[in-house]
């Protein structure tokens, strides 16, 4: 068994996690999306093996900081570390919870720059992965997890072959044409809903390559 803490993430495609996109009031004004976080009791791509006991451990455990009122938050992207970038959060982790040996994560969509371009995603029907970001010591031998915890949940772009890494959200936005002046704008415009408005129409254009 490996003694070394590891930086473990694990990417789910929106297929892979049962993702479901809801609101919960008739105006639409919140978006959640929802499904599996992270698989427990098979060996998945990353050749790990998360005991069932470890994912329950680990739900309940983030399920009781968001109970107690700690914020989740969970950024578009891959991050490298375990730190949560302000500027790039997307979403707030509201549910964790088990069904069958998997962990269920509900995320509620944010109104910043980032959930802005998320929201538009997944209302315009691109099919957006899932990203858990943990810790944990992982078994030299069989790859087993041990001493598991979820840190938080992140939001990434639909792999574009089977286990194929993700490109990141980020990416597709700044590589596309006029993404990275939206980005911009979007930040400037948080307060004005009717350039809001005119934004989120002309981000459709700029995002149609991503649906699957």
């Amino acid at each position: 068994m490996s003694n070394k803490m590891q930086f473990l993430r694990e990417h789910l495609s929106f297929d892979q996690a049962n993702a479901v996109v809801e609101s919960d009031d008739k105006d639409g004004k919140s978006l959640y999306l929802k499904g599996i976080a992270i698989q427990g009791g098979i060996r998945n791509q990353n050749q790990r093996v998360y005991p069932v006991k470890e994912i329950e451990s680990a739900v309940k455990t983030l399920n009781d900081q968001i109970q107690n009122g700690y914020s989740v938050l969970g950024e578009v992207d891959h991050p490298d570390d375990l730190k949560v970038n302000l500027d790039r959060v997307s979403h707030m982790i509201t549910q964790m919870w088990m069904d069958g040996p998997n962990g269920y994560g509900k995320m509620k969509i944010l109104p910043t720059p980032m959930g802005q371009l998320i929201r538009t995603m997944l209302e315009s029907g691109v099919k957006l992965g899932v990203s858990s970001r943990g810790s944990g010591n992982v078994s030299d031998h069989s790859g087993e997890v041990s001493d598991f915890e979820i840190i938080t949940v992140d939001i990434v772009a639909q792999p574009s072959a089977p286990g194929a890494y993700p490109t990141p959200v980020y990416e597709h936005i700044m590589n596309s044409r006029g993404g990275a002046r939206a980005l911009r704008v979007s930040k400037e415009v948080q307060e004005d809903p009717k350039a809001q408005k005119y934004l989120r129409e002309a981000m459709l254009s700029i995002i149609s390559g991503l649906k699957a």
